[in-house]
């Protein structure tokens, strides 16, 4: 065959081809053809209903309550009474005026596009709309859910749901103008769980561009796929008292679980009022410019220095390192002196061992473990020391994010040799030089977050599992990382002492020093440690950490109360009656009755310096 013939075949052959297509699109595939001409259809967007977030007991945290959106198509809207739509909606008509002169100028971006006009109305004015739809052309209802909080507890927690803005939409093509998405929280970082899948009706439009039917008797329409619902590691009634307790307070309250690291409550004081999470965007201007900022979640987004709960992790390293044992004593006069210096203390016998050392919160026993570590014999330089310092914390978690499932998890703060030697000088600083570490003080940043996985890790005996908010469940897996366990550099060996001085610390006899007395539940062996952080900006920080039981633990608690002074008046009592609560179900002694009783009325949110917008 001559290559003339070749190339005549070859044309008839790709002509062919292209006829066959062309059939099939345009005769044979109907879904193509509503596609190709999608100016005769209208799409109808059927929303999911969210999935529920329900607490470790299957109560309902996070449910849902039906609502509505008005939408508009401006192509279709006609003359209608303005006057009336407003009085139904409770509009300015201004407003209603401003809206349609913008679609107006936009018209070709607009388009044929239907358009949400207002947003979550109430059933009866969706009730009185139905009725009176057909004075409004062009104007639709689409039903919605909107989130409801039968706990009315954990709005910081959970997070809000929102309308997506262009920024998000940019970068994700699966949602549409209109479309809801996790904002913060738990709804945040299990969106693509909680959020379902849409689904739409096709309506078919005549000439003149009027829906008329269902297009194909709804053939080609696709069902709204429901959220999947998530277990979270909350217990509700645990995340109420502790709001309870920390009301008209400023600070953080943690509570985990140690065997398995699962959170059983998370408190941010001031938080978000739970009524105005649902309408977020009503309420969103007055949130942000409250001056205690109730959306800042302070037990993951806030630095703090630990204070003297951290003369732990000091203590331990110590005995890991060999600088002590338990038997090593040191003198405390009123603190510890070095040059013409002194970090002071307070008044306790002298000199002290090691569990001692814990339970009387002793500063200047820790500086003398301090220095042993960073002047240990064999480290070739004070810089050489503080590297292995600084490791042997890490393993503990500090200074970096835990990895939990909290989206705005921050990972505080551990000063590295470089920056000493920026600040100093290489080879110019020395253990003096940083001696506020060895209380938890200086370029030390932890999270409450942080310092409730210490008092887990202490009560599991050297690891810990990442902290996280759900559990696995019919319709969500956690992640494997959450079920790894997290050793420290200590061994397992050293937690024994310290466990003797956290639990003398709150069960020591009355007038035999205890600094942590006030949380003294005699029957639930609380061991526990004070901290009384400094705070150059006003009255010191209140902290305390602590787990129950002595034996095989069931919660650990961290409490952190901003300007609220040492750790025993406040953060102790309040963390002690978390774990009252959690493990006995109810405060039984009187005398435990009206400590929480102060503990719930007293407002400290005084003591706290806020910037007000004036």
């Amino acid at each position: 065959m001559n290559r003339k013939n070749v190339l005549i075949l070859g044309v008839l052959f790709i002509g062919l081809v292209l006829i066959a297509r062309l059939f099939y699109l345009q005769v044979i595939d109907d879904e193509y053809k509503i596609t190709a001409e999608n100016n005769a259809y209208k799409y109808q967007t059927l929303y999911p209903v969210r999935g529920l977030i329900l607490d470790r007991n299957n109560n309902i945290l996070v449910g849902n309550k039906n609502t509505y959106d008005i939408t508009v198509t401006p192509y279709e809207v006609t003359e209608f009474d303005t006057v009336d739509f407003c009085s139904i909606f409770e509009l300015d008509i201004n407003m209603v005026k401003e809206k349609f002169a913008e679609y107006k100028k936009y018209r070709r971006r607009v388009g044929y596009r239907t358009i949400t006009f207002i947003k979550q109305v109430s059933a009866s004015q969706y009730s009185i709309f139905i009725e009176k739809a057909y004075k409004f052309p062009g104007f639709s209802a689409v039903a919605r859910t909107a989130r409801s909080y039968p706990f009315a507890a954990g709005a910081n927690l959970f997070g809000y749901v929102t309308e997506a803005d262009a920024a998000f939409l940019k970068k994700n093509p699966y949602y549409k103008i209109g479309d809801y998405v996790g904002a913060s929280g738990l709804e945040q970082s299990y969106e693509e769980v909680l959020r379902g899948k849409k689904g739409y009706n096709i309506f078919l439009r005549d000439v003149h561009n009027r829906v008329k039917s269902n297009f194909a008797d709804g053939k080609y329409d696709v069902d709204a796929v429901p959220g999947k619902d998530i277990t979270s590691t909350i217990d509700g009634y645990l995340q109420q008292y502790g709001e309870k307790l920390m009301q008209n307070k400023v600070g953080s309250l943690v509570a985990i679980e140690p065997s398995t690291g699962e959170i059983l409550a998370i408190v941010s004081s001031p938080g978000i009022d739970i009524d105005k999470l649902a309408n977020i965007n009503k309420h969103y201007n007055d949130i942000i410019n409250d001056p205690y900022k109730p959306m800042f979640n302070r037990a993951v987004m806030s630095s703090y220095p630990p204070g003297s709960v951290f003369k732990l992790v000091n203590g331990l390293i110590g005995l890991q390192e060999g600088v002590i044992t338990p038997n090593t004593k040191y003198p405390c006069n009123m603190g510890y002196t070095y040059g013409n210096r002194k970090l002071g203390c307070h008044a306790h016998p002298s000199p002290l061992d090691f569990t001692h050392s814990i339970m009387m919160s002793c500063n200047a026993y820790y500086c003398y473990v301090f220095r042993a570590l960073l002047e240990k014999t064999g480290s070739k330089s004070t810089s050489e020391a503080f590297d292995k310092w600084r490791e042997m914390v890490m393993s503990f978690g500090f200074g970096k994010k835990l990895g939990s499932d909290f989206p705005a998890e921050l990972g505080g703060n551990v000063p590295t040799s470089k920056l000493y030697d920026k600040v100093y000088g290489k080879g110019r600083w020395n253990t003096h030089s940083i001696i506020s570490l060895s209380i938890g003080q200086g370029e030390m940043g932890t999270t409450p977050l942080h310092l409730a996985n210490l008092a887990a890790t202490i009560a599991n005996r050297g690891y810990y599992y990442i902290p996280h908010l759900v559990k696995d469940s019919k319709d969500t897996t956690i992640d494997l990382r959450f079920k790894q366990k997290n050793y420290t550099l200590v061994d397992t060996v050293h937690f024994k002492k310290v466990i003797e001085g956290m639990y003398l610390a709150v069960n020591a006899p009355a007038g035999e020093g205890g600094t942590a007395r006030m949380a003294c539940v005699p029957e639930l062996e609380i061991c526990g440690k004070t901290g009384t952080a400094q705070n150059p900006h006003g009255k010191d920080h209140s902290v305390f950490i602590c787990f129950a039981p002595k034996e095989n633990p069931k919660i650990a608690v961290a409490a952190y109360i901003e300007n609220g002074g040492f750790g025993g008046s406040w953060a102790a009592p309040i963390a002690s009656l978390l774990v009252e609560k959690y493990l006995t179900g109810e405060i039984s002694q009187q005398e435990r009755k009206n400590l929480e009783k102060r503990m719930i009325e007293t407002n400290l949110m005084q003591n706290v310096p806020v910037k007000r917008r004036r």
